[in-house]
């Protein structure tokens, strides 16, 4: 943990789990220590909703009475993937070819975690996007809700469109706030 100020510290860790519909979660720091709790509200801040478990995470954190709490999410980066592709219809993509593909914005039509899947729609498009929970988690996050912004790569799939990335919507936007295309 490096001070950042006389209360804020920066801290590197992992996350240990968040639970979006209890509206919090935990932090354990690489330097080890007492578990940090993060707020909804200091992930909406950053533009994110949930945050897959296992997830790296840079945070101000402050000490407070009940413990460390962070107070602002830096940076957050997807688990360590297992090499496997998400999902078969990707298996033809390398990561070269994944991260060349134009990060498009859109909103969530609907997700159901217990089903492990949903359906976006890309802005200016009529046709859906697919979402599989595996590509959320190895996206670094947990989950998604109807009418989220969102920002996905996608490919085309047996049965149409596939996501096989998704981020933040302002990852979608250009320097000019206009969408990067």
């Amino acid at each position: 943990m490096d001070k950042d100020s006389d209360t804020a510290l920066r801290v590197e860790g992992r996350v240990k789990w968040f639970d979006p519909s209890k509206g919090f979660g935990f932090v354990v720091s690489d330097e080890g220590g007492p578990d940090i709790l993060l707020h909804a509200n200091v992930l909406r801040n950053f533009g994110q909703n949930s945050v897959s478990d296992g997830a790296g995470i840079v945070l101000v954190v402050n000490r407070t009475a009940r413990g460390l709490q962070a107070t602002e999410v830096l940076k957050i980066e997807p688990p360590v993937a297992t090499g496997a592709p998400p999902l078969e219809d990707a298996m033809h993509l390398t990561a070269e070819q994944v991260a060349a593909l134009p990060l498009e914005p859109a909103r969530v039509k609907w997700f159901d975690k217990a089903k492990g899947f949903g359906f976006a729609n890309v802005f200016g498009r009529d046709d859906d996007v697919f979402i599989h929970i595996e590509v959320l988690r190895r996206s670094g996050l947990a989950d998604l809700q109807p009418g989220e912004a969102i920002a996905v790569r996608v490919t085309e799939g047996q049965r149409g469109r596939l996501a096989i990335s998704v981020g933040p919507w302002e990852s979608a936007l250009g320097p000019d706030g206009d969408f990067a295309r």
